[in-house]
């Protein structure tokens, strides 16, 4: 693991590279080892496989992930996960904290979910279940120390239809978490942000169904008869020390008597010869189960005395392996062991044929990626019915033309999987122990369709074109194997290029912007209508000569993006290999399309009507802001980018006649009605303010306005007159967030001013007002809660974090100083609310000594 990296944010660390290498034996300390203060950094990732696989072992489970927050505010990310092969699951590597997955609920909530059942998580959780449509149980926690998420700790066991999730197993996962988390607490005390950025963790689960190798030394003195032997050879025969020397008669009433005889025949050969003798069988051992017994012996003859003969040797317990192994030889069909990440721990002869590899090849490498036509994307699915089940899975592979039936038999451990060559599976259909479970059958066809599914609910909750276009590419081009998507979308009779990924960078920007009677590929698939395959480059080139080729030798798929008989736009998806494209999958395809038509019609169709939206919040909100003697005032505002509806967040600089005031407020709720009302309530605020009332007065009448306009409706404000000349300042809240004062020196307070409850709860609501003194230099912030609320993160970290930076800015212009305390804020592209920001520098001198650096929004 290399070291942590810190970047432009000091206060962060992003974790790169943990899975390139083994970790040290230091590393691996975890929490026990830890110093005053928690472990050190650099031991996150065993500190974090630890908790995963003790939160496993708590509640029986046989899988589980870790997710920590990222330095992307809106992503988690997978840092571990345990007991499942990363690589199949990879689609599942990172998750939107506004999703509507389980993780992210518990992450932005901070509480637990448990899903006992399949059907309880496709009723709370259809895209989880849509994704992964198999019988399993699941169970989340938050890993929250005091006011702080780090992230979510999820287990996955078998389904349990019925019965919930017992108090005993939510309170042990519980612990797991949040010693956890205090750990991670501890580690970032004084330090730096712990988050996660690189590819999870894959961590092997211990055993828990393999007996234990028990060995014993024994020595047998065939002169008087009798038997000693240590401690491992009296438990594996199943008597005890203080008994000891045993006769060989009373060994063998603790066998079988075939055993007991050949013994003594291997007994009676050792006397007989002259030189050493050494031999191997097996003895039926107490617990029914047979042992690997080693002998070896020698006559020896006593100076002037009778010859002696004495037999050495070890009783091995190796439970069942050599006997499995040599059954498992003598069947028809392969019969191969793979552990829960995929790896090949053991294979019978007949599979070793059928493999085409010899077993030195095949031991300890993963199945699917091994052997090539394992290794189709179209059976991952089968691969995970049945690590995440315990039914049987079966299905057919194409070996080389020939049809191979392959059956998946789930264990806690791993899988056992059989292969069979021929007409005629060995798990038929309807011979199947479960009805219809076989090839071909309902279920391996939900299978087939769950990606499709998948991606039409994700594409119901994106709005804009940029979020459908990264659905697609989340959903669509890992369902078939895919590398490169673009899309292009039709206006004018010109197609523009909308989204790419995958492509040589600048490569498709010859084709922006070209009419529709250019002979292209994507031009004549959204004119004719009809999708248009390619099963490699080659093929291509061929139908359409002289047409630009990027580096890429794979094949290509056009699709048409027509929705209601209406174009809208194609879409191309590039593949690294030359590959052919089944009926099903042609027929998938088109029928995706049009599915992603509809989407992006439906974002294009919000685009007109969000910019009607925001052109609505623009004019609600003041373009200029006066210019006021010794005060310098700065306002910006961002609208939310989730959802079709526009915020209700405002601000002002109003002259009165008693002094300037600023104001800032926050209606609930978001939508044209919120707007209209935050328009109202502005109107109000001013007409009251400008009337000389005092600020208890004009906050005492905003709210009774409220209350006859909308009895339903609630709105914050926080409203403060200010004298710039001396710096006293009248300040009045309801329910707002406080505001935030540097003081010259560059010290900045989160002031404590005494508030009413919200505007629009009770008419005779009491607002007192607070004194407070600007000196010359000093810095008012105002602020609604979208600027300081994350998914995952208590508000008040939120607070602290500007805090910060509005102390570390320095003397910078107030335009400066706004624009560096709002810019993470527009650096992220799916804001969940509005923000609004409103600040106010008062100066010793006038106003034309100082230009005002940004009065306008």
């Amino acid at each position: 693991m290399r070291s942590p990296v810190v970047g432009e944010h000091p206060d962060r660390v992003t974790w790169y590279g943990t899975g390139r290498r083994r970790p040290s034996a230091q590393a691996g300390a975890g929490p026990a080892a830890a110093d005053e203060g928690g472990p050190a950094p650099e031991k996150l990732p065993m500190v974090l496989a630890q908790a995963e696989v003790s939160g496993i072992e708590a509640v029986g489970g046989f899988a589980g992930g870790l997710y920590l927050r990222s330095s992307s505010p809106e992503l988690l990310r997978l840092a571990v996960i345990a007991g499942l092969p990363a690589k199949l699951f990879r689609h599942w590597r990172h998750m939107h904290v506004n999703r509507p997955f389980p993780h992210s609920d518990v992450y932005r909530t901070g509480r637990p979910v448990h899903l006992h059942d399949a059907e309880e998580g496709m009723r709370l959780y259809p895209q989880l279940m849509a994704g992964l449509p198999f019988p399993f149980a699941s169970l989340y926690v938050p890993i929250t120390h005091e006011r702080e998420t780090f992230g979510v700790l999820a287990v996955l066991r078998p389904a349990t239809p019925g019965l919930p999730v017992d108090d005993a197993d939510r309170r042990r996962l519980q612990e797991v978490a949040a010693n956890l988390a205090a750990t991670l607490a501890a580690m970032s005390v004084g330090g730096p942000r712990i988050e996660w950025d690189d590819e999870a963790l894959s961590v092997t689960l211990p055993s828990v169904t393999s007996p234990a190798v028990r060995i014993g030394t024994f020595d047998w003195n065939l002169v008087d008869g009798t038997v000693r032997g240590d401690e491992g050879w009296c438990a594996i025969l199943g008597t005890s020390p203080d008994q000891l020397p045993l006769t060989v008669e009373a060994i063998a009433t603790r066998i079988e008597p075939e055993d007991a005889y050949g013994l003594w025949a291997l007994a009676r050969q050792a006397v007989a010869s002259d030189r050493p003798v050494s031999r191997r069988m097996r003895l039926q051992g107490a617990d029914g189960r047979p042992h690997l017994l080693e002998l070896s012996g020698r006559r020896e003859r006593a100076q002037n005395g009778p010859p002696g003969t004495r037999l050495t040797g070890y009783l091995i317990d190796l439970g069942a392996g050599p006997v499995v192994a040599e059954a498992a030889d003598r069947l028809p069909h392969g019969v191969c062991n793979v552990d829960r990440l995929g790896r090949i721990t053991y294979l019978n002869n007949r599979a070793e044929t059928l493999l085409g590899r010899p077993r030195t090849e095949l031991i300890g490498r993963v199945l699917w990626e091994t052997v090539p036509w394992f290794g189709q994307a179209a059976h991952e699915d089968h691969y995970r019915a049945a690590l995440l089940s315990t039914d049987p899975v079966h299905f057919t592979v194409n070996r080389g033309g020939e049809w191979l039936s392959v059956s998946l038999f789930p264990g806690i451990d791993g899988l056992t999987v059989t292969l069979n060559a021929g007409e005629h599976p060995v798990y038929a259909p309807e011979s199947a122990a479960t009805p219809g479970a076989g090839p071909g059958s309902p279920a391996d066809r939900a299978v087939d369709l769950y990606r499709p599914v998948a991606l039409a609910i994700a594409l119901t909750e994106a709005v804009t074109a940029r979020q459908v276009s990264a659905v697609v590419t989340e959903e669509l081009l890992p369902a078939f194997g895919g590398r490169q998507l673009a899309i292009y979308l039709l206006t004018n009779r010109h197609l523009h290029l909308a989204w790419e990924t995958g492509f040589p960078r600048g490569f498709l920007s010859r084709f922006d912007g070209v009419g529709l009677d250019a002979n292209l590929p994507g031009v004549e698939t959204l004119t004719s209508g009809r999708p248009l395959f390619f099963e490699s480059m080659q093929h291509l080139a061929t139908a359409y000569p002289g047409i630009p080729l990027d580096a890429h030798v794979g094949a290509r798929a056009f699709l048409p993006l027509i929705a209601s008989g209406r174009p809208v736009g194609s879409c191309i998806l590039g593949f690294d290999q030359p590959r052919g494209f089944s009926p099903e999958e042609r027929t998938v395809l088109t029928a995706l399309a049009g599915l992603i038509a509809q989407a992006l019609q439906r974002a294009q169709r919000y685009d007109s009507e969000a910019a009607l939206a925001r052109g609505l919040q623009d004019a609600l909100l003041p373009h200029r802001l006066p210019v006021v003697d010794q005060l310098d005032t700065v306002g910006r505002y961002l609208a939310g980018t989730q959802g079709m509806e526009v915020g209700g967040d405002w601000y002002d600089v109003i002259e009165t006649g008693r002094g300037p005031a600023i104001v800032i407020g926050d209606v609930q709720g978001h939508g044209v009605s919120a707007a209209a009302t935050m328009g109202q309530l502005r109107s109000a605020v001013r007409a009251l303010a400008v009337s000389g009332h005092s600020p208890e007065e004009v906050m005492g009448g905003t709210n009774r306005l409220l209350m006859d306009l909308d009895p339903g409706q609630f709105a914050s404000c926080c409203y403060i007159l200010l004298d710039p000349t001396t710096g006293s300042a009248l300040a009045v809240r309801a329910g707002h967030l406080q505001p935030l004062l540097r003081h010259p020196d560059g010290r900045t307070d989160v002031l404590d001013l005494p508030g009413g409850v919200v505007l629009g709860v009770a008419a005779d609501a009491v607002y007192p007002v607070t004194e407070l003194t600007l000196a010359p230099g000093a810095v008012l912030a105002l602020f609604t809660d979208g600027l300081v609320e994350q998914p995952g993160l208590d508000i008040d970290q939120g607070i602290e974090r500007l805090r910060r930076t509005l102390s570390d800015v320095g003397s910078s212009p107030l335009a400066d100083t706004a624009d560096r305390l709002i810019n993470e804020a527009r650096r992220n592209v799916d804001r969940p609310d509005d923000i609004a920001l409103l600040l106010a520098a008062r100066w010793s001198e006038p106003a034309d000594a100082h230009p005002p650096a940004g009065g306008r929004r």
